[in-house]
């Protein structure tokens, strides 16, 4: 790991973000309808976590940033600290976790939101491994920003000890009001001396006036409350889509936001966090870190999802929202093509790649159930027997994979056949009868194209086996047998064009292929019956 001075460090919430859209937030006793989400299915999983948001949108604008805390090496852990590396972000992380954690996430209509958290292996870190794992690794810092929110108080209290005693200056996002976090975080010794460690303090209107009810809801007089309170050297109050308050030596003032339509107010703060952060860096005037800040939360609410997995968009969006003087941003921090990552080195995202493909197969490998392998070989075995034949489909990249599979089952044993997707429903689902068996790759399970084709070749008289990244897909539901495909991660700097996936898909095809070939007895020469030319072809011959 380089050892270079980081702008800023951190520890708090690092979790994987289950975005659902309803029309309206639920009470008690209600039922309602999720809306579809933009790939069609229910639910759309981002990054988050109030501390990751914040070094996410830092990264965005410039900032050299790190985290360190506790994870565990599981499925959402993986996914997480790709993260990371794409937006350039350095990681000190113990992988001992029970759980990486996870927040069911529900916007209405208007961009308000319900979150339920599963804090996981947040919540299961003690200042014991602060300060054994992570003490250099804060002092490499400029600064500390941590959360009060899902991390416990003590272990949030170590970092801040750890920082005060180097010299390092301090953040504190009070995210949630402190019944909240008492509830479950720690006592409210511990929480009056994790607000008292903090050189910046940024607390939520809300949690703030449960503090210093006395103060009314007047943002600003909250936040001369609170600096009174505490003895900070800045107090900062968000006051949402209005803006903030400042109080500090060098100014007193409330500071507008642009106004924006909300699209999903998750992460608001923890991305204005991210402005208030560069602003201390390039040591702004207070008002002018205010607008910096604001505009950071302002681009955060016009999408869904709470980090900037966009990081160039994010940073140009944030400079048309700002409306202070000009100022000179630091480099872009993301990973690309030509880049390098931090945990690959010159390699880049080349060995990247590799490295992210071979993990994920071997997580994926770790899952594989033969029992699905069975049902799936019985099906295609049941068909045979019934004079039924195999067709496999998809769409987009999975189309390409369905190509080699029907090539490749033919070549060892299984006829089998294309079947296009998109034509299906204009009339090519004919090429299907009643018992022959269907195999639909897709990653999501849960396209359009992929569920009317499924419908209509049930009709036929089709069975259907699944090959998905997402077993609980409405395909994974609906299909006679499921074969697991899934990762978390694809091995690119996007982490969204087809590649891991690509390679499970591929090798799960590949195994069914290869037990059917065991089952039938397939010999050398009914290969070579099949592939006279070529090498393969010489090799085969007698």
């Amino acid at each position: 790991m380089s050892e270079e001075r980081l702008d800023a460090v951190g520890i708090g919430s690092m979790v994987v973000d289950r975005v659902h859209r309803s029309p309206r937030l639920l009470g008690s006793e209600q039922k309602g309808i999720l809306r579809a989400m933009a790939d069609g299915g229910p639910v759309e999983i981002h990054v988050g976590g109030v501390v990751l948001n914040h070094l996410g949108w830092g990264a965005a604008l410039g900032l050299n940033t790190g985290i360190f805390g506790r994870q565990a090496d599981d499925e959402n852990g993986r996914f997480l600290r790709a993260a990371m590396d794409r937006a350039g972000i350095a990681r000190n992380i113990e992988l001992d976790g029970s759980a990486t954690s996870v927040a069911e996430i529900f916007v209405d209509d208007k961009g308000g939101r319900a979150i339920y958290m599963a804090p996981g292996a947040t919540s299961e870190t003690t200042p014991t491994k602060i300060r054994a794992d992570h003490a250099e690794f804060i002092r490499r810092g400029a600064r500390l920003t941590t959360e009060v929110s899902q991390l416990p108080l003590d272990a949030a209290l170590a970092a801040l000890e750890i920082a005060r005693a180097g010299g390092i200056p301090t953040l504190v996002d009070l995210d949630v009001p402190p019944t909240d976090a008492l509830a479950t975080l720690g006592s409210e010794t511990t929480l009056d001396a994790v607000l008292r460690a903090a050189d910046v303090l940024k607390p939520a209107k809300l949690a703030a006036r449960e503090i210093v009810p006395h103060a009314g809801s007047d943002a600003l007089a909250i936040a001369r409350a609170m600096r009174d309170r505490y003895g900070n050297a800045a107090v900062v109050v968000t006051d949402g889509e209005a803006g903030c308050a400042i109080a500090t030596d060098g100014f007193e003032g409330f500071v507008p936001a642009r106004s924006v339509a909300a699209v999903d107010t998750t992460g608001a703060g923890d991305a204005f966090v991210g402005g208030l952060l560069v602003g201390l860096k390039h040591e702004l005037d207070w008002e002018v870190i205010g607008q910096l800040a604001n505009a950071a939360g302002a681009a955060c609410v016009e999408k869904i999802g709470a980090f900037p997995d966009d990081p160039a968009a994010a940073r140009k969006r944030v400079l048309e929202l700002y409306e202070g003087p000009d100022i000179e941003l630091g480099p872009d921090r993301v990973v690309t093509d030509e880049g390098s990552s931090p945990s690959h080195g010159a390699g880049g995202p080349a060995v990247a790649c590799f490295d992210i493909a071979l993990e994920e197969l071997a997580v994926l490998r770790s899952r594989i159930d033969a029992g699905s392998f069975h049902a799936a070989i019985a099906l295609v075995r049941g068909a045979e027997t019934v004079g039924g034949r195999v067709h496999v489909t998809g769409l987009g990249k999975p189309e390409h994979v369905a190509h080699y599979a029907a090539s490749l089952l033919s070549s060892t044993g299984t006829p089998a056949t294309f079947l296009h997707t998109t034509e299906a429903v204009h009339g090519s689902a004919g090429q299907v009868v009643s018992g022959d068996v269907v195999i639909a790759i897709s990653n999501s399970g849960e396209t359009r194209e992929i569920r009317d084709t499924v419908q209509t070749v049930r009709k036929m008289g089709a069975k259907i086996i699944a090959v998905t990244g997402n077993v609980d897909s409405w395909l994974g539901r609906e299909s006679d047998a499921v074969l697991d495909a899934g990762v978390a991660r694809e091995g690119g700097p996007l982490n969204l064009a087809p590649r891991a996936s690509v390679a499970a898909e591929v090798l799960v095809i590949a195994g069914l292929s290869a037990a059917l070939q065991h089952q039938r007895g397939f010999q050398r020469a009914d290969y070579q019956l099949r592939h006279p030319s070529g090498k393969l072809g010489e090799r085969t011959r007698d």
